[in-house]
C-alpha cells in the first residue's frame, strides 16, 4: 500500500516537469523553464512558447482549451499551486479595480460590508460555476466603466502613499545610520577623554607631593563630568524632519469608533429611584423577627428587595395627578 501511494507520489512529481506540447523532461534538461498565461494557465516550457507565439497571437495548444494568448502574457508561476497563483492574480485584479481605503467610507461597518462585497465577488471568480464568474466579470466590468474617475484617483493617491512611505523607511533608515555613527564617534571620543584623564593623573601622581587619593577623585570626577555633557543633537533633530513631508492631505477625517458597550435591556433608561434613597436598614418591630430568623436569610432572600419594593408601592402614585388624567380624553376630544 505504501509502495502504491509512493509511485503515484512520484508520477505525480514527473509530470509537473513534463511540458504538456512537447513533452520535454526537466530530468532530462534541468535548465527547462515553464511559463504560464493568466488567460488559461496552462503549463508549457519556454521553447514551445518561442515557438509557437513569436509570430503573433495563437491558440492554446492544450487540447480542449482554445484561448487566445500572447507572447507577452507569459510569465513564470511565482508558487507551485497553480489554483493559488490563479486566485493571487485574481484578488490583483479586482483590487485594482476596487481599490477605496478605510478613510472612503464613514463608519467601520460600512467599511467592513464593502470588504464582504470584494470577498464575495473574488470568491465567484475564483470558486464560482460558470454562470457565477461570467456574471462577476460583467458586475467588475460595470463597476470600473462607472467609477473609472473615482478608481483613478484612488490608484493615483495609493501610489502617493507607497511613495511618502517608501521616503518614511528611508528616512528612518538614515535616521538610524546617523544616530550609529554619532554613537561610535562619542564612544571614540570618551574613549580618548578617558585616556587623556588617565595620563594627566599619572603625570600629576609623578611630579606633585599631592595626596594620591585626592588626585584620583578629581580625575574620576572630571572623566564623569566629560561623559555626561555629551549631547545627541542630530538624533532630534532627524526626529523633527521624519514628521515634515510625511503627512497625508485632502483625506478624510476618521471618526474613532466607540467601543461596544455592554448590552443593556432597558436601552440606557435609567431606573433608580429620584423620589426617595433607600436605607441599608430600618427599624421595624414585626420585621426585626425576621431578619434574625435563618430560615429567611439561608434561602437567599434579601431584605433590600422588600425595602425597594415596599418603598416603591409607597411613592409609586404621587407623581400621578387624577384630575389632570380625566381631563385628558376630553381635551383630545375637542382636537378632533
Amino acid at each position: 500500500m505504501t509502495q502504491r501511494y509512493g509511485l503515484k507520489s512520484q508520477s505525480k512529481d514527473l509530470t509537473d516537469d513534463i511540458c504538456p506540447v512537447c513533452k520535454s523532461n526537466r530530468y532530462l534538461n534541468p535548465k527547462l523553464e515553464f511559463f504560464i498565461n493568466p488567460e488559461c494557465y496552462h503549463k508549457m516550457c519556454s521553447t514551445c512558447v518561442d515557438r509557437i507565439f513569436t509570430s503573433g497571437p495563437t491558440s492554446c495548444p492544450v487540447p480542449y482549451c482554445g484561448k487566445t494568448l500572447r507572447k507577452k502574457g507569459f510569465h513564470k508561476a511565482f508558487f507551485g499551486d497553480l489554483n493559488v497563483e490563479r486566485e493571487v492574480d485574481i484578488r490583483k485584479r479586482v483590487d485594482a479595480v476596487f481599490n477605496r481605503r478605510q478613510e472612503d467610507f464613514e463608519t467601520l461597518r460600512d467599511w467592513n460590508n464593502y470588504l464582504e462585497e470584494v470577498e464575495s465577488l473574488i470568491f465567484d471568480l475564483v470558486e464560482g460555476t460558470r454562470e457565477e464568474k461570467m456574471k462577476a466579470e460583467e458586475r467588475l466590468k460595470q463597476y470600473r466603466k462607472s467609477n473609472l474617475k473615482e478608481i483613478d484617483h484612488n490608484r493615483r493617491m495609493g501610489l502617493e502613499i507607497l511613495e511618502r512611505e517608501k521616503m518614511k523607511e528611508r528616512a528612518e533608515k538614515e535616521a538610524i545610520r546617523i544616530r550609529r555613527k554619532d554613537a561610535i564617534q562619542e564612544a571614540e571620543e570618551a574613549k580618548r577623554l578617558a585616556e587623556q584623564s588617565h595620563e594627566s593623573m599619572l603625570e600629576r601622581l609623578a611630579t606633585t607631593d599631592e595626596d594620591a587619593t585626592q588626585i584620583t577623585a578629581h580625575a574620576q570626577k572630571i572623566i564623569l563630568k566629560r561623559s555626561s555633557a555629551f549631547i545627541d543633537p542630530v538624533s532630534s533633530d532627524t526626529n523633527i524632519n521624519l514628521s515634515e513631508g510625511l503627512t497625508i492631505r485632502g483625506l478624510k477625517k476618521k471618526e474613532i469608533v466607540a467601543d461596544e458597550k455592554p448590552f443593556d435591556p432597558f436601552g440606557g433608561l435609567n431606573l433608580s429611584p429620584t423620589r426617595y434613597v433607600i436605607q441599608d436598614d430600618y427599624d421595624s418591630e414585626w420585621l426585626d423577627p425576621a431578619k434574625n430568623d435563618d430560615r429567611h436569610i439561608v434561602g437567599g432572600y434579601n431584605f433590600h428587595e422588600y425595602y425597594n419594593r415596599t418603598i416603591f408601592e409607597a411613592f409609586s402614585g404621587l407623581g400621578v395627578f387624577i384630575q389632570d388624567e380625566v381631563l385628558l380624553p376630553d381635551q383630545n376630544s375637542l382636537a378632533t
